[in-house]
């Protein structure tokens, strides 16, 4: 299996592009590691290669994914979430506990939170809502990464009407949070939910306004018509 990671490696070094380096490392704060390759061709790889360990045990595969997240590599990072998520019809509840390993130890940018809460962790909360406490938890925690996974892991879900509630305590946990990541991580998530639940969210915007901070506010009321963004940033 480690042969698998060493060609994954040695495709991506010859599909590196030095322009596509430097750019991409311009829509981080934080250094990222990166080798510069499009995220179609990195999508394009990990799917051949997943073609060919998609027979071997989940738990093969996660040790997979857990070897590419520790290489600190962004193009890696990316397809650890694509083979992660497209195990998700074997998740079992224990699995919870690995990946919020790959959270606390792994993620260090928005770019791999995202796209491993968007789709692993939103569709485990999916098939298992009662994990849902456990975003809740991440709230609290010391990690800016693990606090905006408490509200991105919930971004599908919430486009599809699931978990208004949830998605409003949690809205509530962050609602002061410093860390411009979190607020728009949290504002990401109450926009979402407002493509099923316009009136509801707009109502909770509006009560929260006069602390929530503007760059959450700005993120949760974008999909909103005209005359309701108007009236939600009115001082």
């Amino acid at each position: 299996m480690t042969d698998i990671i060493h060609s994954i490696r040695e495709e991506l070094k010859q599909n590196s592009n030095e322009h596509t380096q430097k750019s991409g490392q311009n829509f981080f704060k934080e250094r990222v590691t990166l080798y510069g390759v499009k995220t179609a061709i990195v999508s394009k790889i990990g799917k051949s290669y997943f073609k060919a360990i998609q027979d071997q045990p989940k738990s093969t595969i996660f040790n997979l994914c857990e070897t590419l997240w520790q290489s600190g590599v962004m193009e890696e990072s990316f397809i650890a979430c694509n083979w992660s998520y497209a195990l998700q019809k074997y998740y079992e509840p224990t699995d919870f506990i690995l990946f919020e390993k790959w959270i606390g130890e792994y993620v260090s940018n928005w770019a791999s939170c995202d796209t491993f809460c968007n789709h692993t962790i939103g569709a485990f909360v999916n098939q298992y809502p009662e994990f849902i406490t456990h975003l809740k938890i991440w709230t609290k925690s010391d990690n800016r990464w693990m606090r905006r996974a408490s509200a991105v892991s919930l971004i599908i879900p919430a486009r599809h009407g699931q978990f208004l509630s949830d998605i409003f305590e949690i809205a509530d946990l962050l609602l002061l949070d410093q860390d411009d990541l979190v607020q728009k991580g949290y504002g990401w998530m109450l926009k979402a939910a407002s493509e099923s639940h316009q009136k509801e969210v707009f109502d909770f915007v509006i009560h929260k306004k006069a602390v929530m901070p503007r760059t959450a506010l700005r993120y949760a009321i974008e999909k909103m018509p005209l005359e309701l963004r108007k009236k939600a940033m009115e001082k």
